[in-house]
């Protein structure tokens, strides 16, 4: 389950050290992390990493197969988590230390910076081939924040990017040794947690405002 620890400004969430996906109770311990990280006064920053094979696998499929009658409020919760990441009034850079797929690539999305490993693990959104549609939501949130041609890319081939290729399509914004990436994650948060503070959230909220309102859209949440 995840993690919260804070060095000096910056907090870090370690997300878990397995598939990290997107159980309720996983949904559940992040807000409460992230409640935390809100309520702390003065400059602070946040990361989030995981420990292991995986970053994040997204959502879980399996938990979704058993419990098929509360899809749609499972998908709200999901775009209210995304939408918390996008508007969160403080620096935040997602440290890609393992395999980010599916929703949790777009969680990474949701983030301000990324940082991942230079040698090994994907980036990839592989809805196409699982046959799960992207939800408006999730559209709006992947196209707002990739150049329109990677997202395209991304979005419609399923290509599973390696940190380079992630790099050259900015889809990360440094690659680095597996040992590094954490720290180099807390360096460029650390080095923009003076910025936090309510100006930041109003900046990030009306930069987003069109994003914001169709995650947080809880009529028609699936498009």
């Amino acid at each position: 389950m995840p993690t919260l620890d804070r060095q000096n400004d910056v907090f870090v969430l370690d997300l878990g050290d397995g598939e990290n996906r997107f159980h309720p109770d996983w949904l559940t311990a992040v807000n409460a992390a992230l409640d935390e990280v809100e309520q702390a006064d003065g400059a602070r920053a946040l990361v989030t990493a995981a420990t292991g094979k995986f970053y994040s696998n997204g959502l879980d499929l399996e938990w979704l197969g058993e419990h098929g009658d509360q899809f749609e409020a499972y998908v709200v919760s999901v775009h209210d988590l995304f939408a918390r990441f996008l508007s969160l009034p403080m620096t935040t850079v997602a440290a890609l230390q393992g395999h980010t797929f599916a929703a949790g690539a777009m969680l990474s999305l949701a983030h301000d910076f990324r940082v991942m490993r230079a040698d090994r693990g994907y980036w990839c959104l592989p809805e196409v081939d699982i046959d799960i549609p992207f939800s408006r939501g999730m559209s709006a949130l992947v196209q707002s924040r990739l150049a329109p041609q990677t997202a395209h890319e991304a979005m419609t081939t399923a290509r599973r990017y390696g940190g380079p290729d992630a790099l050259a399509a900015g889809i990360v914004d440094r690659i680095t040794d597996e040992g590094a990436v954490r720290a180099t994650a807390v360096e460029i948060a650390a080095s923009r947690a003076p910025k936090a503070g309510d100006i930041l959230g109003t900046i990030k909220t009306r930069m987003y405002a069109t994003v914001l309102q169709t995650l947080r859209d809880k009529e028609n949440p699936l498009g």
